[in-house]
């Protein structure tokens, strides 16, 4: 369905009409547009009192040892690079829940959930840890073995009440088939 800007929430203004929560750019999934501005305003608020879950699927470097784990570690602007987010101990909480799906030789895929809405939580946190996640130009100095576009790194499944209905609400979005074909390679290389 096509929207225009006309018919969206006008609380994201004329740069991102309706648009309640944002992706980091080159991550793919779902994301959240409200068509009026009652409805912006409940799905923020659910964002602001962690209502609305969030499941990502990733794909690191690296053998991730657990099988799952949380991080929790406070992220905020970097000191060296004011482009980029750290972990900074006088940094905003941010809590990070990831699983193992699968291992490959030198890799991992991961199932990832987020508590917090930090700005490029989840890659800040896995490549702090050890794990960046392939194709991320930006945390894991520069590495992309498999030439990919953008980082694979994908908004699989949004949780969330509808703002006017009030009945629950649960939207897949399946993984892109660039991200798909580099799970295939992973597989016949093990």
């Amino acid at each position: 369905m096509a929207l225009s800007k006309d018919s969206l929430s006008g609380i994201g203004g004329e740069i991102r009409p309706g648009i309640v929560h944002r992706l980091d750019k080159d991550t793919s999934g779902l994301i959240i547009v409200a068509k009026n501005d009652r409805a912006h305003i409940n799905l923020s608020e659910q964002i602001k009192n962690r209502k609305i879950k969030k499941t990502y699927i990733a794909l690191v470097r690296g053998n991730v040892k657990e099988n799952e784990a949380t991080i929790n570690m406070p992220i905020g602007r970097s000191d060296k690079d004011r482009k980029k987010m750290a972990v900074k101990k006088n940094g905003k909480e941010a809590l990070t829940h990831f699983k193992v799906i699968e291992r490959f030789n030198g890799y991992t895929l991961l199932e990832v959930k987020i508590e917090t809405g930090r700005t490029h939580q989840i890659r800040v946190h896995l490549s702090e840890i050890g794990y960046p996640v392939v194709g991320d130009a930006v945390y894991s100095n520069g590495k992309n073995p498999f030439g990919v576009r953008g980082q694979l790194l994908h908004a699989q499944k949004l949780e969330f009440i509808h703002p006017i209905t009030g009945k629950n609400m649960v939207l897949e979005a399946n993984m892109p088939e660039e991200f798909k074909n580099v799970i295939e390679d992973l597989k016949q290389i093990m």
